[in-house]
C-alpha cells in the first residue's frame, strides 16, 4: 500500500467504495486523515467502516471542513450530468480528485521517485499494460502493474531494487488526475467509446490528449498512428511537446518510429529500419491488434532496456491476459476463447478477425453504435447467441446470420458448445466476446469472464463423467 500524507489531520470525503475507494481509504487512514465515507450498498459501507471511515451520506457530512472528494471513476463528473456530491463539492468549494491524483501526489513527494509508465486508449491498453509489466519484471525490474487494471494504484508498493510503476489509466481516471506525470505515456488507439461521459468525441478525444501533455518534459510520448484521432494528436504533439513523441503504426513504414509490416516488428526510431522480432512466434499475442500492442509495448520500454533480445524473449514468453482472447479449454475440437474484456465492437472486431469459424456469444447493456461496424465479419460467424440487454438489436443487425436470443450466458455456452460440436469446421470456437458493457447481468466484465470460464470447466467435467 502507499500511505496518503497530503491530507494528513485533516477531513476527505470518498464517495463510491469499490475496489479503488476502499483503497483510498485505506491509504488515506494510514497517511493521517480523517476519513468520510458513503456507498449505495451496505457490504461497501460496513467493509470502509471496518477500515476506519465515518460512515453517513454525503447530505451529512462536514463540507465546510473538507479539504478533497475523492470520487469513484464511475461516478459522473460531468456527464451526462455531474453527480449530487460533485455539485455538493463545488457548492463548497471542495476539490474533486481520483485515487490516481492522490498516487500522483505521493509521488511528487517521494525521496526516490520511481519511473512512471501510463498507458490509455479505447482498445488494447490492458494488454499493453500487462505486457509492459511482464517484459520489466522479465529484465529485472520491481514492476508494479495496476490503475485500472488488476490491483487499484493506491494497492501497490514500491519495492526495493528498480521499482516503476506501470498504469493503465481510464478516461474518467485521467479526468480525475490533474496532475498526474508519467515518464512514458502510451496512446494505444482512439475509437468512439464512453461518448455520453464525456458528452461528444472530441471531448472523449481530449481527456486522452490530456494525459499525454502531462508527461514529464524529458519523457517519451508513445502513440499508435493507425487511427485519425491518435495520428492527429501524434501531429499536435510531436510539435509541441517538450517530450519526444514515437509513433507506432501497424501495416504501414515509418521513416522515423516503430513499425510492423506483415508480422514483423522493425524499429526506426534512431536508426535505419532494423528487424527487431517475428511477432509470430509470440503465441499468447495473436492477430494484428496485438501486434500493436507489442509494438507500443516494445517502444515504452526501450528508455529502460537497451538489450533487444531480452525484449525479444520476454514478448514471446508473454502468456496473455485474461479476458482478452483467453483460451480456457477444449472439448474435442472445439476451442472455447473467453474476450469477455471486449466491451465494444471495435474490441470485438479484434476477435473476430482471428478465428474463421465462430460460434459467438455477445450482448449485454449496448454501446453506442451497436454491431453494426462489424457487418465485414459476419461470415466468420456460423451463429451468434444473444444475451442481455442488447440481444433484441443485435438480432437485427445480425439479420439472416444465424442467431438465437438465449437471454443468459449458461443458455447461450450450452447451445453454442452443441451447436459447435455437432459442426463440420476443422477448428469451430465458441467465442464469448461480447462487444456490450457488463452491467446488466453481471459486476464486471471479469465476473462475466469467470462465469464463462467455470460453465466451460463444467461441461468438461459433466463429459469426462459421461465417459
Amino acid at each position: 500500500m502507499i500511505p496518503v500524507t497530503r491530507f494528513q489531520n485533516m477531513d476527505v470525503g470518498v464517495f463510491g467504495l469499490a475496489r479503488s475507494g476502499l483503497a483510498s481509504i485505506r491509504a488515506l487512514k494510514a497517511g493521517g486523515a480523517n476519513v468520510y465515507a458513503w456507498d449505495q450498498r451496505e457490504a461497501a459501507n460496513n467493509a470502509a467502516q471496518n477500515d476506519g471511515a465515518i460512515i453517513g451520506s454525503f447530505r451529512t457530512w462536514p463540507w465546510e471542513k473538507l479539504k478533497a472528494l475523492v470520487l469513484s471513476p464511475g461516478i459522473p463528473l460531468t456527464h451526462p450530468a455531474p453527480h449530487e456530491v460533485v455539485r455538493a463539492a463545488r457548492d463548497a468549494g471542495v476539490e474533486v480528485i481520483g485515487d490516481m491524483e492522490l498516487f500522483a501526489c505521493e509521488l511528487r513527494n517521494m525521496a526516490k521517485k520511481p519511473p512512471l509508465i501510463a498507458i490509455t486508449g479505447t482498445n488494447g491498453k490492458s494488454t499493453t499494460t500487462a505486457l509492459i509489466g511482464h517484459i520489466l519484471a522479465s529484465c529485472g525490474y520491481q514492476a508494479e502493474v495496476g490503475g485500472n487494471i488488476g490491483k487499484s494504484v493506491l494497492e501497490l508498493s514500491v519495492r526495493d531494487g528498480k521499482p516503476i510503476f506501470v498504469l493503465e489509466v481510464s478516461s474518467y481516471q485521467i479526468d480525475l488526475s490533474p496532475s498526474l506525470q508519467p515518464n512514458v505515456s502510451v496512446l494505444t488507439n482512439i475509437t468512439p467509446d464512453h461518448i455520453d461521459r464525456h458528452g461528444s468525441m472530441e471531448g472523449y478525444v481530449a481527456v486522452k490528449r490530456c494525459l499525454l501533455r502531462q508527461t514529464a518534459a524529458d519523457g517519451v510520448i508513445c502513440i499508435g498512428v493507425d487511427d485519425q484521432h491518435s495520428a492527429s494528436i501524434y501531429t499536435q504533439l510531436s510539435a509541441t511537446s517538450d517530450a519526444e513523441s514515437v509513433p507506432v503504426s501497424v501495416g504501414k513504414v515509418l521513416g522515423r518510429g516503430i513499425f510492423v509490416l506483415d508480422g514483423t516488428l522493425y524499429d526506426a526510431q534512431r536508426q535505419h529500419a532494423a528487424k527487431v522480432m517475428d511477432l509470430n512466434t509470440a503465441r499468447h499475442l495473436p492477430g494484428t491488434h496485438n501486434w500493436q500492442n507489442a509494438a507500443l509495448a516494445y517502444a515504452a520500454v526501450k528508455p529502460y532496456i537497451n538489450d533487444t533480445r531480452a525484449i525479444v524473449s520476454a514478448i514471446q514468453s508473454f502468456p496473455g491476459l485474461a479476458h482478452r482472447i483467453e483460451d480456457v479449454g477444449r472439448l474435442g475440437n472445439v476451442r472455447f476463447i473467453n474476450d469477455s474484456k471486449a466491451t465494444n465492437a471495435d474490441a470485438t472486431a479484434r476477435a473476430l478477425a482471428v478465428f474463421p469459424d465462430i460460434y459467438w456469444i455477445a450482448g449485454g447493456k449496448a454501446k453506442e453504435g451497436g454491431i453494426e461496424s462489424l457487418r465485414s465479419y459476419f461470415p466468420r460467424i456460423r451463429k451468434a447467441y444473444l444475451i442481455g440487454d442488447a440481444a433484441k438489436d443485435f438480432a437485427g443487425t445480425l439479420g439472416d446470420v444465424s442467431h438465437e436470443i438465449v437471454h443468459t450466458m449458461d443458455a447461450a455456452v450450452a447451445a453454442a458448445a452443441r451447436d459447435a460440436a455437432r459442426s463440420s469446421a476443422e477448428a469451430p470456437v465458441v467465442l464469448l466476446s461480447p462487444a456490450c458493457a457488463s452491467f446488466d447481468q453481471f459486476r464486471d466484465f471479469e465476473h462475466r469472464g469467470d462465469v464463462f470460464r467455470t460453465l466451460v470447466a463444467e461441461l468438461s467435467k459433466n463429459k469426462e463423467a459421461a465417459q
